[in-house]
């Protein structure tokens, strides 16, 4: 076996109240003028007060879906003449994907604070929407330096949210398994994310012993955050960063529904990253994983379609070519002619056999 392994340094708080903590951390890295990212969610705003308020710091809450290129520049636009020394951000995907592209243009260090199951805040990836193209790359700049996972956070987040998060997050696992730079290490952390994230996402959203399964999910979705990082993702997340960045559609929500039809497609194409999905399913039989994975949709109590996300099925002939005008490494060899039954399986929601 030859394989590549490197790991970045980062520092990695877990546990309930840690939170609390954010200012320490802050100035642990020589910092006091924080820059403050999160939505205009009232909750979130809030908690950021409430950590910050005994320091200097400024909040910016204009985050959105997939960092359009205005975001940004809003953005800078608000930190412009302020000594800002480092960047918080407190969300999903939208606040910590704005502080990386902040990062790449100040150099600021970020504090990252996820409330879903993301991953996003565990790698140096980020991402950018300009023109209606959703461009995505890696540089160290982007990497926060700090992050904080404290599950106290995850209590009054919904469950029509909290599901599809954790669906996004067990992507990160299942494309892992099959990448081209997949190393031993990764391939631990992707099947226990996977056996975490099954294991414990229905009673994360309901039921006596919710706070426990919700640190495991979250410990799931830490391990497909670190996979993420470690590994370069196929079909699965061009897919869904096409159907986002191009049309629109919701980012968690795009990736539950995508998954088990990438899951199929590739199946016969990844026999041992499939031997191993399937484990962390918790089945002895590769050809369940896409099953199980569709089923999961109802169990969280998802949507299955991309048409009841406002996908048109005129425009799923675009998605497929736009998937494919870039080369990357996928298990199963395709063109954009060989997509097209996928992307109409997912429009109709389907479950793939």
């Amino acid at each position: 076996m030859n394989f590549l392994f490197t790991m970045p340094e980062r520092r990695v708080l877990f546990g309930r109240g840690v939170f609390s903590r954010l200012k320490e951390e802050i100035e642990r890295l020589g910092c006091s003028f924080p820059l403050a990212v999160t939505t205009p969610s009232k909750r979130s705003k809030e908690k950021i007060e409430s950590v910050l308020a005994p320091l200097s710091y400024a909040l910016f809450d204009g985050a959105r879906m997939h960092v359009p290129e205005e975001s940004v520049e809003e953005a800078l636009a608000f930190a412009e003449g302020r000594p800002f020394d480092c960047l918080v951000a407190v969300g999903g995907g939208s606040p910590i994907g704005l502080a990386k592209a902040l990062a790449l243009r100040t150099g600021l260090p970020i504090i990252a604070v996820p409330t879903t199951y993301a991953g996003s805040e565990m790698t140096p990836i980020w991402g950018r929407t300009e023109g209606g193209v959703k461009t995505t790359g890696r540089d160290d700049k982007a990497l926060p330096k700090v992050v904080l996972y404290d599950a106290e956070l995850y209590a009054s987040l919904p469950a029509s949210i909290a599901g599809v998060s954790a669906m996004n997050a067990l992507a990160h696992c299942v494309e892992a398994l099959y990448a081209e730079n997949a190393n031993p290490v990764s391939d631990l952390f992707a099947e226990e994310g996977i056996r975490l994230i099954t294991g414990n996402l229905t009673a994360s959203l309901d039921g006596p012993n919710r706070e426990e399964a919700t640190e495991g999910v979250l410990r799931g979705a830490w391990m497909g955050g670190m996979v993420l990082a470690m590994t370069t993702m196929g079909l699965h997340h061009k897919l869904c960063h096409t159907l986002g960045g191009s049309f629109g559609l919701p980012h968690a929500e795009t990736h539950a529904i995508v998954l088990p039809h990438v899951l199929a497609f590739n199946g016969e194409y990844a026999g041992t990253a499939m031997r191993k999905i399937a484990r962390g399913f918790g089945t002895s039989s590769p050809k369940d994983a896409a099953g199980r994975a569709y089923d999961m949709l109802s169990g969280i109590g998802a949507k299955n379609a991309l048409k009841d996300l406002g996908m048109r099925i005129e425009d799923l002939e675009k998605t497929a070519d736009l998937a494919t005008r870039n080369k990357y490494s996928n298990p199963r060899p395709f063109t954009a002619a060989d997509l097209a039954p996928l992307l109409e399986n997912a429009f109709w929601g389907r479950r793939p056999e």
